[in-house]
């Protein structure tokens, strides 16, 4: 970490000589005066804007168009380096104070200078389709019209300007002030075990240990500080959905997934049959594994943080951070070398492109951030050697590499939305988990990877939709007023029950454990795109393994170049693959109730 609480070292630190990522490719640190430069660069250039385009956008022709896109997004990049730089800079260090500050001072001089700015969405919204249709028949402007799309898909949802500048300046202090709450909580928690204090990544990683007694403690430790901070969180949470219900309300919106749904370019009914057919699987699936998993253990039932725990017979293989980047590029590179180039930049010394190591002070979980082309995306880990460490890795590289191919669209084009974001990442997964099963050595090396894939895959599928069922109970009783702590831990019981079985005891200890899932906080109906990504990518697999698409691997690049610009449907096409219909998630989940007819057949073979 910086020993000066005003300067961020170009590494944010390191542990172990594990790799610390370099972000002096955006600035050399928070004290770099070229900041200041840009953010009235972009403060300017945004007076200057409204002053040329606003109450003028009808009159444009199709090369006047074409000019104030490309002002738009020149404005859109430099003021994505000035986000973003703030945010991976805070993330590693939330417990400086200087990092925190300057987080969001630029968050709210980047919301204050856009204001100007807001009416343009506004005029093109107002726009007829006539006009429209004359900028796109010249050749130049139509390299435009994903993000013209875009913006006019909320065309019957805009306000007033008035109202739409009150939402923009209050954001900081409603759903991302809520949501920076949220953050610098969760960081600052402690979590105690046998007299040692841990932090929210590292007490994580006890739950993954062999020693049942340390698992127990370890999550009755969490479910603990859960429970010690529940009333915080309930505030904060009735808080994020209560903002989220004025803004939907306001807008039109009649459901609140609706406006998610909406971004995400996902029909509703794609979201429902996805949602239905999942849980009408939850027995044949979760239930099943459990079951088998809870005879691994030899418990009657597993404890709630037991889940994830590995076999009893399974290595206790490490991994070094050397091991899991050979073995995620191997796979990478078997499927294809295409893929290999753009994944092996993020590991050249000289780049600095990860942020490998847990510290404290460091956010839990991992992410990949996209930057503009002309930059590169920045991959976030808290590695510590665990097989699951190495399958995050080839999950955040696969975004890493999917941001590298889709940026090339421009940046008001790319717009990916979440459904489709968590494909590569998923799909990447896969490739590695596939190498590492043709490399086991026995059948019981076979049983325990596949049942750590199944794990994952429950976890991905399954649970994120429990998370759904959640979400939605709670955004709608939310409409009728606040809903208490005691009633947010009976929803979370009863979806928790109803997924997982009887197999995992779900009780009072573990009732609060809800606060533990972020995205309920930082981005509403997130959860369901894991389940949406992974069922996609278990039908996108099976054709794969068919072998009876030509050019496989070109084909599946080249839609990940395509996300931010096409919908998940057009995309899916050269696959045959319809998302639309129940029978495709039905599909993508025989591929999750084949490895656990798989894990049957292995565990009696062992016995």
């Amino acid at each position: 970490m910086n020993k000066t609480p005003n300067k961020i070292s170009k590494t944010s630190g390191r542990k172990n000589d594990l790799p610390g990522w370099n972000l002096s490719d955006l600035y050399q640190g928070i004290d770099d005066k070229q900041i200041d430069k840009d953010l009235e660069t972009y403060r300017k250039t945004a007076m200057q804007f409204a002053k040329k385009y606003k109450g003028k956008v009808a009159e444009l022709d199709a090369a006047g168009f074409l000019k104030m896109a490309r002002e738009c997004e020149k404005r859109s990049v430099l003021g994505s380096k000035l986000g973003i730089f703030s945010y991976l800079t805070m993330v590693t260090q939330m417990k400086n104070a200087a990092a925190m500050t300057f987080y969001q001072n630029i968050s709210e001089k980047l919301n204050d200078y856009s204001k100007p700015t807001i009416f343009l969405s506004l005029e093109l919204n107002r726009l007829p389709e006539t006009k429209i249709k004359e900028w796109l028949k010249d050749k130049k402007a139509a390299y435009y019209k994903p993000w013209l799309m875009r913006v006019r898909l909320f065309k019957d949802y805009e306000l007033s300007e008035e109202v739409e500048e009150i939402l923009h300046e209050k954001s900081v202090t409603s759903g991302e002030g809520w949501e920076r709450l949220y953050e610098e909580t969760s960081a600052r928690l402690k979590y105690t075990v046998d007299g040692k204090e841990y932090n929210d990544a590292e007490i994580a990683k006890l739950t993954l240990e062999k020693s049942a007694k340390t698992r127990a403690k370890a999550g009755r430790e969490i479910a603990r500080v859960c429970t010690e901070n529940a009333p915080l969180f309930t505030l904060n949470y009735n808080m994020v959905v209560k903002d989220k219900a004025i803004e939907d309300i306001k807008r039109g919106f009649k459901t609140p997934v609706a406006s998610q749904n909406l971004a995400n370019r996902v029909d509703d009914k794609a979201v429902t049959a996805l949602a239905d057919t999942v849980r009408a699987n939850y027995a044949d699936l979760a239930h099943r594994f459990y079951k088998l998993k809870a005879k691994w253990l030899k418990v009657k039932k597993l404890e709630y943080w037991d889940r994830n725990a590995p076999l009893p017979f399974e290595s206790d293989r490490q991994y070094s951070w050397d091991e899991a980047v050979e073995i995620v590029l191997t796979a990478y590179k078997t499927f294809s070398p295409k893929l290999y180039d753009l994944a092996k930049d993020f590991f050249d010394k000289e780049h600095s492109w990860i942020d490998v190591p847990p510290r404290d002070g460091k956010r839990s979980g991992a992410f990949a951030m996209p930057l503009p082309e002309k930059y590169h995306p920045y991959l976030f880990l808290n590695f510590t050697g665990k097989q699951n460490d190495v399958l995050t890795l080839a999950h955040e590289l696969g975004h890493g590499c999917h941001m590298r191919l889709s940026s090339k669209q421009g940046d008001l084009n790319d717009a990916t939305p979440l459904t489709l974001a968590e494909v590569a990442s998923v799909f990447a997964e896969m490739l590695t988990f596939q190498l590492l099963l043709k490399n086991a050595k026995n059948d019981k090396e076979r049983l325990c990877l596949i049942a750590g894939k199944v794990n994952d895959m429950i976890n991905t599928s399954i649970r994120q939709i429990a998370f759904h069922f959640f979400e939605t109970r709670v955004h709608d009783e939310r409409r009728q007023g606040e809903v208490s702590q005691q009633r947010l831990a009976q929803i979370w019981r009863e979806e928790m029950s109803a997924s997982l079985g009887k197999y995992v005891n779900i009780d009072q200890v573990t009732e609060n454990n809800w606060v533990q899932v972020g995205h309920f906080f930082w981005k509403p109906f997130y959860v369901y795109a894991y389940s949406f990504a992974d069922c996609l990518v278990n039908s996108l697999y099976q054709v794969y393994q068919d072998g009876k698409t030509p050019d496989f691997a070109d084909k599946y690049l080249n839609m990940l170049s395509l996300t931010g610009v096409k919908r998940y449907d057009e995309l899916l096409k050269p696959f045959g693959l319809n998302a639309d219909n129940a029978a495709f998630w039905k599909k993508g989940l025989s591929l999750i109730g084949a490895y656990i007819d798989e894990l049957e057949r292995l565990d009696k073979h062992i016995n």
